[in-house]
């Protein structure tokens, strides 16, 4: 299991760093907040990362892509992260396209892949209905019909959902909340009569949606994988997704990292640069320490997801530890770039705050540290 970057994902590392930096800037981020854009990133952006072949990196060679593994992917989050840039790569090719992939019928993945890897089409996974995430809390009724399934109920949270195409949905076709058994997903299309999409306001303002379920109906051939039985492969793709975002916010912080240690470097009192203090010297130590230790971890996440030595168990187990570790890493340094930088760490003119809120809302996305925690836990334990 190899813990460091390959040259050619260096290579891809540079590429995105110098691509988002020309096109994709900390200010775009802030213009898309203050112009209100409803979809949360630009098109146009979206449509150069297309044409970069960032959105076919996941994918079999069979099935359009480039067979460049997660790896790869989570160059390319860091560099994301790095500049805050948003887009649907997450929420459309590596949790929609995932869940396709693996578990899709030859129908779905002719139909939905190649228009996915485009950027044609976009996906969007709806499975929190909770203020926090908990797969196995899925309480949305897909009853069995003549037609097909008829739902109702709610989804919260449901990442870039403003304008998507098509939903993922979990929903729970047998049992009770909380048991493991009897869960399924549907593609459900955004035109379905009975699905409403409305916006929900985050702290980082990206596109995000509360879906509402009126007795929608969707045909049979809407199951993506095995009826009751879909929870082994959502994990698959949200294991993908959580380390995708655990790499993110290491690029975040990585990056609000070196800000602080520029303003400490730059910054005058008592005649003095401030970095020349002893205590703001240990504490960017410390900082440095946590972050090392993180890419330890997303490292060890991501070479995890490509190695098909590895059993579901552990390669989980170590998806929940660069989610953890990667957030916990991210909390510590934005909370403490605000401090070292004084009274102007919480003026909105900094782009310090933008980053601290960035890292709060991906910190809680696909699980927060107390979650994962758990999680880590519960695997271990099913290893012993």
């Amino acid at each position: 299991m190899s813990l460091v970057y390959s040259e050619e994902q260096r290579l891809l590392a540079d590429t995105a760093r110098e691509f988002l930096a020309a096109r994709s800037p900390v200010a775009a981020q802030r213009r898309l907040r203050d112009d209100k854009a409803p979809l949360g990133f630009d098109a146009a952006l979206w449509r150069e990362m297309v044409e970069l072949g960032w959105s076919a990196i996941p994918f079999p060679e069979e099935q359009g892509g480039l067979d460049f593994g997660c790896q790869s992917l989570g160059a390319v989050f860091e560099q994301l992260g790095r500049n805050l840039s948003a887009s649907p790569l997450l929420s459309s090719v590596v949790l929609g396209g995932s869940l396709l992939q693996l578990a899709g019928s030859s129908a779905q993945q002719a139909h939905w892949l190649p228009a996915l890897i485009g950027g044609d089409k976009r996906l969007a996974l709806a499975i929190d209905e909770r203020g926090r995430h908990d797969p196995l809390a899925t309480s949305l009724r897909a009853e069995r019909s003549a037609d097909g399934f008829r739902l109702s109920g709610d989804k919260l949270f449901v990442v870039d959902g403003l304008q998507a195409d098509a939903y993922l949905v979990v929903a729970r076709t047998a049992g009770q909340s909380g048991e493991e058994s009897g869960l399924s997903l549907l593609l459900v299309e955004a035109n379905t009569p009975g699905l409403t999409a409305s916006p929900a306001t985050l702290i980082d303002s990206r596109n995000c949606a509360r879906l509402h379920f009126d007795g929608v109906v969707v045909p049979a051939d809407a199951l993506v994988g095995e009826l009751d039985n879909g929870l082994a492969v959502l994990e698959q793709a949200l294991d993908r997704g959580r380390v995708c975002l655990a790499a993110e916010l290491l690029g975040a912080a990585q990056q609000l990292f070196e800000t602080t240690l520029d303003y400490l470097k730059t910054r005058v009192q008592f005649d003095a640069p401030i970095g020349s203090f002893q205590a703001l010297q240990h504490r960017a130590a410390r900082l440095y320490v946590e972050l090392a230790l993180a890419r330890s971890a997303v490292m060890g996440g991501l070479a995890a997801l490509d190695d098909a030595s590895l059993s579901a168990t552990e390669r989980g187990r170590l998806a929940s530890l660069a989610k953890w570790k990667a957030g916990v890493a991210a909390d510590k340094v934005s909370n403490e770039a605000v401090q070292l930088h004084g009274g102007i760490g919480v003026t909105d003119e900094l782009d310090v705050g933008l980053f601290l809120k960035r890292i709060r809302v991906a910190q809680a996305c696909l699980g927060d540290s107390d979650y994962h925690c758990q999680r880590y836990g519960a695997l271990s334990d099913a290893q012993v």
